[in-house]
């Protein structure tokens, strides 16, 4: 493996900024995939048959499981906040 000017041939100097660009990225991207899997669960549980209108049930259920999605992302979000704060404290 050729060395670009880095001390160490197995790791390739990065620059910091991009590596917390790709971080970003990497877990918007989990957001997304889990906003999309939610989706998948909270039309399966809630939705036994599609029509022009929701009625209370369907809506009440899906509202509930919109919330608790919240709450879900809420906690992950604050869980990898905490995470890079201690990253980058070390």
């Amino acid at each position: 493996m050729a060395n670009f000017g880095g001390a160490d041939a197995t790791k390739p100097n990065v620059d910091p900024e991009l590596q917390d660009f790709l971080m970003a990225e990497n877990e918007r991207a989990r957001l997304s995939a889990q906003i999309h899997e939610f989706t998948d669960i909270c039309w399966d549980k809630c939705v036994e048959k599609p029509s022009n209108k929701l009625d209370s049930r369907t809506e009440s259920c899906l509202a509930n499981c919109v919330n608790r999605f919240v709450d879900t992302s809420l906690l992950i979000t604050q869980r990898f906040a905490q995470s890079l704060q201690k990253s980058q404290g070390m």
